[in-house]
């Protein structure tokens, strides 16, 4: 992360409005904002207990959104997610009633614990920023922004999310455990009462928009465009990986860089901006060959070295 950027007067607060909740997640409320302005949507992955839920109800509760909750379950059906039109006899004539979907931040609460029908009930949403009932597509509000959650793999009762869905995460993260001195302020601050009651929020849903629009008019240089596309390709031609990142990988790294350069009060990208969120949005969408994981190789690992490897661009940006 860069060191010499001052955060946005604005977002800024967000974030620490978040940190009055999440205690030492700065970098997942940053990176949950980046998705958030960027128009695109986080995977949080973690045990169970570590609080991905609470920073979900935070970030909605700070941008005054309207939050909505999935909780995904063996049995849910697709319906339970977009919604479905009911037969009232009073009018003669279908009624829409809209899932949960329908919100401005909407968690899906262990998506890994519903079947890949129902997962991919939210494609259309995550991607078209619509869904379609009964053959007729509604748009879903702005902003639409999905933070799923999920246990890890080896956990009994889930099941692996296919990578079209993957693909459709701008971002993938995990929490992390605490350290003990926040574990212990943590129990301090819940010793009476819970923080996010107290919490309120920061912007608008329509200054949240407007920032939104901002982040499109973020400058990006040829040389950082052309340092994406080289990291980028890097990850389809490693020996270790059977399959690279998707062009949509490359879109999603740029903007997030153009939403965490607004963040930091910059109007243009730089390197560092591009190294700190490879991480996050590479990974996810790569499948590494077989051999490759038995020697213990993993996606975050090839991206590390892709970025070590890769020369940084001379950024001409820096003084405009």
């Amino acid at each position: 992360m860069t060191t010499f950027d001052q955060d946005h007067p604005v977002l800024g607060k967000v974030i620490e409005n978040i940190e009055k909740v999440m205690i030492g997640k700065r970098d997942v409320a940053t990176l949950s904002l980046v998705a958030l302005l960027a128009d695109g949507h986080v995977l949080l992955e973690d045990v169970p207990g570590v609080g991905k839920t609470m920073m979900v109800r935070s970030l909605a509760k700070s941008v005054s959104a309207n939050f909505k909750r999935i909780q995904f379950t063996p049995d849910l059906l697709p319906s339970d997610v977009t919604g479905v039109s009911i037969y009232n006899p009073k009018e003669m004539q279908f009624e829409f009633r809209p899932g949960p979907i329908m919100g401005n931040i909407v968690l899906a609460d262990e998506i890994n614990r519903t079947s890949p029908k129902t997962q991919s009930s939210l494609l259309e949403g995550m991607e078209e920023s619509s869904v379609t009932v009964d053959g007729v597509t509604k748009a879903l509000p702005r902003p639409f922004f999905v933070m799923a959650t999920q246990n890890p793999i080896e956990y009994e009762g889930t099941y692996p999310l296919p990578e079209a869905q993957l693909d459709r995460f701008l971002l993938k993260m995990n929490m992390g455990y605490p350290t003990e001195a926040e574990e212990l302020e943590l129990l301090n601050r819940l010793e009476k009462t819970s923080p996010i009651a107290q919490l309120e929020s920061v912007i608008s849903i329509e200054e949240l928009i407007k920032l939104q629009d901002e982040v499109k008019e973020i400058y990006v240089d040829d040389t950082i465009k052309q340092y994406i596309v080289d990291l980028v390709s890097k990850t389809r031609n490693h020996p270790s990986v059977y399959l690279g990142v998707s062009p949509r990988g490359s879109i999603g790294l740029m903007k997030s860089a153009q939403a965490y350069a607004l963040i930091k009060s910059r109007d243009y990208v730089i390197p560092d901006d591009v190294q700190f969120l490879a991480p996050y949005v590479l990974p996810h969408r790569m499948i590494l060959k077989s051999e490759a994981k038995f020697e213990g190789v993993t996606p975050e690992s090839v991206v590390h070295k892709i970025i070590e490897r890769t020369p940084v661009p001379v950024q001409r940006t820096l003084n405009r």
